[in-house]
């Protein structure tokens, strides 16, 4: 069993979401690389058993979420104490367990990033993955129109979030598409996705747009003519949820618990397509890798 050091709770591993920076950190590739062997899993929902010495946070007993870096495919893991928010009555461990990563890069992105306001234009890349969803149902509820860009199998789910309208971006013609739906353009651009989505949404935005840089999962870091942000007059923005959460605990924390608040009310309701058992975690993670899954994937450790 580990043991909490310092500024460190021990927590019994409820829930796990599944990120595609899990399958980025086994295959080597994300930027934290701990030493094999590991257990990935970085954002999770428990109870907090133990705290570390001289520690501060949440008392044992209490159901908390937080990121954890990796190790949460596990019955007991590790977290920074100052990162754990409390989970109210109300809120399955399996939905705590998805909002970190999605929800929380999607709110920290739209509201603190971007400045999206009522009436806007927001296009989400990926609208079908676990980021992009997230960024459709905090989108509508932050009262912007919403167009949703994914393949087509996944644009179903994406109409069923509140997206106002859908793009099939295998088609050759979806920036034409995107056009005609916002003739003035976008003005803010939601991009998980990267490779060669990336520059047809950049000439997609409208004068004084926000293009948000969240990932990169088609595997290519996108190379961008900057003349387009000078004749657009728009911004490129990265968002890095991870870093402001570690460099701002305290606003992080009230961050998710506007989350919290939103799926306590029935106002969010995390896109959950699928549960695994603690087992059967290196399916999620295939799942994922091979694009099949929609929207949040969660490893459940009993059940």
């Amino acid at each position: 069993m580990p043991r909490p050091a310092q500024g460190q709770a021990l927590v019994r591993v409820e829930a796990c979401g599944v990120n595609f920076a899990d399958v980025l950190m086994v295959q080597g590739k994300y930027q934290a690389r701990p030493p094999f062997p590991f257990a990935p899993g970085g954002e999770i929902c428990g109870v907090v058993e133990e705290l570390g010495p001289g520690t501060t946070g949440p008392a044992p007993g209490t159901r908390v979420l937080g990121m954890c870096g990796h190790g949460g495919f596990a019955e007991q893991a590790l977290a920074p104490a100052e990162a754990l928010v409390p989970v109210p009555e109300g809120v399955a461990p399996a939905a705590a367990a998805a909002l970190s990563y999605a929800y929380g890069t999607t709110l920290h992105a739209l509201r603190d990033r971007a400045a999206l306001k009522p009436g806007e234009t927001l296009l989400v890349l990926g609208a079908g993955g676990g980021a992009g969803l997230a960024a459709v149902q905090i989108g509508k509820i932050m009262g912007a129109r919403v167009i949703a860009a994914a393949s087509g199998d996944k644009l179903a789910a994406c109409r069923a979030a509140g997206a106002d309208a859908q793009v099939d971006y295998r088609q050759a013609s979806w920036r034409d598409q995107v056009k005609a739906l916002a003739p003035e353009g976008v003005d803010v651009a939601y991009d998980p996705v990267g490779g060669p989505y990336a520059e047809p949404a950049l000439r997609s935005m409208a004068w004084g747009g926000r293009y948000l840089v969240i990932g990169f999962a088609a595997g290519e870091i996108p190379r961008v003519p900057l003349n387009l942000t000078l004749l657009k007059g728009c911004g490129i923005l990265g968002v890095f949820y991870g870093a402001f959460a570690k460099r701002e605990p305290a606003a992080n924390a009230a961050l998710v618990g506007q989350l919290l608040d939103w799926v306590r009310a029935g106002q969010l309701r995390p896109h959950i397509s699928a549960t695994y058992r603690l087992d059967d975690a290196p399916a999620a993670l295939t799942a994922l890798a091979s694009r099949a899954a929609t929207g949040k994937l969660v490893v459940l450790m009993t059940g």
